[in-house]
């Protein structure tokens, strides 16, 4: 893998993607080191900027991301990291106070234009063979 990590201060975005169902999961930022400790360990690890760090997914929680392929596009200056979700049980206590146990993660919409034309066709009720007239 040829990764081109000069273009952002040794830094590329990493997008987090669920392998079965395809939902994005996250954004992140890995350098080299953060990718190395990926790959050999298999557990999704970032570069904090906050922190000025190496972070692991999951590290206090428990909440790992399972590494299931890593894909680069073409300019070799993003990733795509599939993975699997592994999670501990989910307690009531825990369920209580997790903000993130919401289906989906983005879960706000922009109104964009083509957002609106889709809504509205939403609503638009699709003919059946059967509605047709013969």
């Amino acid at each position: 893998m040829n990764i081109d990590f000069s273009k952002s201060d040794g830094l590329v975005p990493a997008i987090i993607q669920h392998t079965l169902t395809g939902q994005v999961l996250m954004l992140g930022f890995m350098n080299k080191e953060a990718l190395e400790k990926t790959t050999s360990e298999g557990k999704v690890t970032f570069f904090s900027r906050s922190k000025n760090r190496l972070w692991t997914k999951g590290e206090t929680s428990g909440n790992y991301l399972i590494v299931d392929e890593i894909l680069t596009d073409c300019d070799g200056d993003t990733l795509l990291i599939k993975l699997i979700r592994k999670a501990p049980p989910v307690t009531r206590a825990r369920r209580r106070v997790s903000k993130k146990n919401r289906q989906k993660v983005f879960y706000t919409s922009w109104n964009t234009p083509l957002n609106n034309v889709l809504r509205r066709m939403r609503k638009i009720p699709i003919p059946t063979r059967s509605s047709k007239k013969a």
